[in-house]
């Protein structure tokens, strides 16, 4: 891969942080600003997690890339999780909440975790679908043909659709609500989804590295219209993986599809000419602004009165400082926000760590 595809992926990743940061935003919009970023930036996510995984050979063993994965993945989940809930308890704690029911139930619902864990935790259920999404795939190219391969894929989308046309259908009411009705630990079936989306990043890879014009003006002006329709109240599309809204089996498809190829092309065209250091450098603190990104608003919230611009600034900014901070102060910084080659605590040096 070129260090030109490498620009432009790197570069849309820290565009697409900025999205889930915006997409957080508490207030409301007269817009449908939200609504667009949910059609595709998550399916966007794993589509590039897809676009860089590597099949396992027959005779290679498994053990060393799911541990590797693990570390990359979990280390970071447990540090934020563990940062962000200590800061919440301290908190709780000084303003009088001396209720130890509240502080159990609450912990319950962080080891569930998935679409239980609101508020400051939001985000946290990415990464356990991501990780089990990457072991599911690899088993598959590890042991399945091709066309086995796609038969469990097609299985599972129509599982997850099943599942999501109860969910909204049948349950109905607020999908956040409703999808609490199946308690699913980690939003592990959100699996069943991610791992179409995922796979289509693997096997179109050659499709999205090189987007060619006739496809990104097809998909541009498709996009475009779609959010003209939406706009006008003419198109009511809505998708949301944690909450397991995507009962629109085609268009869960096809309206991800022509927002990515249209988020990729813009971005593969613009790094010829410019390497957009900006968005590089969010992306690589990306790890920090989304797990830190709602914690912040959640506090500042308390002292600013911000609008959209205001939140997304605020937001970005202190995560930002908070991931220099950790990275340059914090003893074993890089390890615990995902770099597994960085110096580590002795406890990590054991054998049941070491990839």
């Amino acid at each position: 891969m070129t260090k030109q595809r490498l620009t432009w992926v790197d570069v849309t990743k820290g565009f697409l942080m900025i999205l889930v940061v915006i997409g957080h935003f508490p207030g409301d919009l007269d817009y449908p600003l939200l609504q667009y970023i949910y059609w595709f930036h998550m399916p966007a996510f794993f589509v590039l997690s897809g676009l860089f995984f590597k099949p396992l050979a027959k005779d290679e063993p498994i053990r060393k890339a799911v541990k590797k994965r693990f570390m990359q993945l979990t280390i970071p989940y447990f540090f934020f999780l563990l940062v962000i809930t200590c800061i919440r308890y301290i908190l709780a704690f000084a303003y009088g909440n001396t209720d130890i029911s509240w502080y159990m139930e609450d912990l319950s619902t962080l080891i569930i975790g998935g679409r239980y864990a609101r508020g400051s935790y939001g985000v946290f259920w990415f990464t356990t679908v991501l990780f089990f999404t990457y072991i599911l795939f690899l088993l598959l190219t590890k042991y399945l043909n091709r066309f086995y391969q796609f038969f469990v894929l097609a299985i599972c989308y129509i599982i997850a659709h099943i599942q999501s046309y109860y969910v909204i259908d049948v349950i109905g009411g607020s999908s956040a609500e409703a999808s609490q009705t199946i308690p699913i630990l980690w939003n592990l079936d959100v699996t069943l989804i991610a791992l179409v989306y995922f796979a289509i990043g693997y096997y179109a890879k050659d499709l999205f590295l090189h987007i060619r014009l006739p496809l990104w003006t097809i998909c541009t002006v498709s996009s475009l219209l779609a959010m003209y329709l939406a706009w006008i109240d003419q198109f009511d599309y809505h998708l949301s993986l944690k909450f397991i809204r995507y009962n629109d089996a085609l268009m869960d498809l096809i309206i991800p599809f022509i927002f990515i190829i249209t988020i990729f092309g813009i971005f593969q065209f613009i790094t010829r000419f410019t390497p957009f250091k900006a968005l590089k450098f969010i992306e690589m603190q990306s790890i920090t602004i989304m797990y830190m990104h709602i914690s912040v608003d959640k506090q500042m919230n308390n002292f600013f009165d911000y609008g959209l611009v205001g939140y997304t600034v605020l937001c970005l900014g202190i995560s930002i400082i908070g991931s220099l901070v950790i990275k340059k102060f914090i003893p074993y910084g890089l390890f615990f926000i995902g770099d597994i080659r960085a110096k580590r605590p002795i406890l990590f040096n054991s054998k049941l760590f070491i990839t």
